[in-house]
């Protein structure tokens, strides 16, 4: 029987904000299971999703980032491009891409609204821990493992 592993890929921009997904994750499944890896930022996680989903080492892929309005570019753009992305990956690949990309409407560097969206994170990474559950779960059941 083989070990079921994970990655999780997490966005560097809004680090303090982004890691705390991966803290939630990890209360449902444990960290010897989990590989992290790094990248930038949104933009870059379709892509290193796709090519850790192609070795075969993972059951799901779940990718955390915060994508906000930086005064410079539509953040929605970048959003919707990120999860379009993720999606492609998981469909070339055979292999479930979770998104724990959020993107709100409105975000101000407050202490206030950092320690809302630190909080939520932590939900949405506890979030993605059981979709993955569910889904490796399922896909043993329906085809085997």
């Amino acid at each position: 029987m083989t070990h079921t592993r994970f990655a999780f890929i997490k966005a560097h921009w809004h680090s303090d904000i982004v890691d705390r997904a991966l803290e939630g994750f990890q209360e449902l499944i444990p960290a010897e299971q989990i590989d992290v890896f790094d990248v930038p930022g949104a933009f870059e996680m379709p892509l290193l999703a796709k090519e850790l989903a192609k070795t075969g080492k993972y059951d799901a892929i779940a990718c955390a980032a915060f994508v906000v309005d930086g005064g410079i570019y539509r953040h929605d753009f970048v959003a919707q491009a990120v999860v379009d992305g993720l999606m492609q990956a998981g469909m070339e690949t055979n292999v479930p891409v979770l998104s724990v990309s959020l993107t709100p409407h409105h975000y101000q560097e407050t202490d206030h609204h950092n320690a809302i969206y630190r909080a939520h994170f932590v939900d949405k990474g506890r979030e993605a821990a059981n979709a993955a559950l569910m889904i490796t779960k399922t896909r043993k059941e329906a085809f085997g493992a």
